[in-house]
């Protein structure tokens, strides 16, 4: 990217709050821009969700789809209504559409304390909380979404598939993380978290993580029942540095391990494959609050700063990673600062103070 290109982000604002914190990350990411410089982001937002799905009849437009392919990565705020649904009764979930149709199969799930917010837990140790999950999100449990074996009103099976191929990358992916985490002072360990003591595709993840850990003896490496890794998650979280696991079993660790920080509105994620990437708060769409000002962005904003790194290790581009990092920090500064209580914290800072904290500790624009 020379210095004065544009790259080219798809905004999804979605449902409910999604448009309210897609909001605050583009007012963030426009501050970025003129505090560094150096880089343009190109803001085309399109719509999607079960919003759109009432409008249209479809939760993901085929527009909106093409958009997505042309885009340099894609901002997803937050999609589905509870009162919204297919008629098997599923949600309306356009996400997971996009993670098939872009082979988004690592779903990054960063889990760190803050300072100057309260914990759930009571040890002083939960301070240290520092991890990364990372889901698999091709194939596992959710490959049957869409195709179920239903046999009438009596049984319904739905099947999990776990390939070599789909094993092989998601652990590649885990450990190179481990890799960068350790060259950056964290412990460099990867588990595996796995059912490998009843399922037989567990059995089969669980080999292809020991296969592929090999290549990185440099990395502490280990595997944990999923049962087990949940009660330690809650004991001693602070224990844990990278997991890497199958769809179904991150989709609830993911949410648990959130829960460990404060909750949804601390959560950030990442979906990526080989070429594409999304990024998005892990909460939902919360229409109960939703046009309220009360939802915390700090999920989203940290999701753009995983955008913003992401973006510049594809793009070989500094000026990008330093906006990530810089974001990031000014995060973890308008927290520590020990002014800001989100609604969920039983505070009163709403969309608009969370913005405007991490804004102004972004700083003034850099002189040309």
């Amino acid at each position: 990217m020379t210095r004065h290109s544009s790259l080219r982000i798809s905004v999804l604002p979605g449902d409910g709050i999604g448009t309210e914190v897609s909001a605050a990350a583009l007012e963030v990411l426009r501050a970025l821009e003129s505090r560094v410089g150096g880089f343009a982001l190109a803001f085309e937002e399109h719509p999607l969700g079960a919003a759109c799905f009432q409008r249209t009849g479809s939760a993901l437009p085929e527009a909106t789809l093409r958009a997505c392919e042309r885009a340099d990565a894609m901002l997803f705020g937050a999609g589905g209504l509870p009162n919204v649904r297919h008629a098997d009764g599923t949600e309306i979930a356009p996400q997971l559409d996009l993670r098939l149709h872009f082979e988004l199969y690592a779903g990054v799930r960063p889990v760190r304390a803050l300072q100057g917010l309260p914990s759930p837990l009571s040890s002083p140790r939960a301070a240290e909380i520092d991890l990364v999950l990372v889901r698999e999100q091709t194939e596992g449990l959710f490959f049957a979404r869409g195709n179920a074996d239903v046999r009438g009103d009596s049984e319904v099976r739905d099947t999990m598939r776990i390939t070599r191929a789909g094993s092989t990358r998601v652990a590649d992916f885990a450990l190179r993380l481990g890799e960068r985490r350790r060259q950056r002072g964290r412990p460099g360990r990867v588990t595996c978290v796995d059912k490998a003591n009843v399922f037989t595709s567990m059995a089969f993840f669980r080999r292809i993580f020991e296969e592929r850990a090999r290549a990185f003896p440099q990395l502490a490496t280990d595997c944990a029942y999923v049962d087990a890794a949940a009660l330690n998650l809650v004991i001693k979280p602070w224990t844990f540095d990278v997991m890497v696991t199958e769809n179904m079993f991150g989709d609830i660790l993911s949410d648990l391990a959130a829960g460990l920080v404060g909750g949804m509105g601390m959560a950030p994620s990442g979906d990526i494959g080989e070429r594409h990437a999304l990024f998005q708060p892990a909460h939902g769409s919360a229409p109960d609050i939703a046009g309220q000002g009360k939802a915390n962005p700090t999920a989203m904003l940290l999701s753009a700063a995983m955008m913003l790194d992401w973006l510049g290790a594809q793009h070989a581009d500094a000026k990008l990673a330093e906006a990530g990092g810089l974001l990031e920090r000014a995060v973890d500064a308008a927290f520590a600062a020990g002014t800001l209580r989100p609604i969920e914290f039983g505070g009163q800072s709403g969309t608009a103070d969370i913005t405007r904290a991490v804004i102004a500790q972004i700083g003034a624009p850099a002189m040309a």
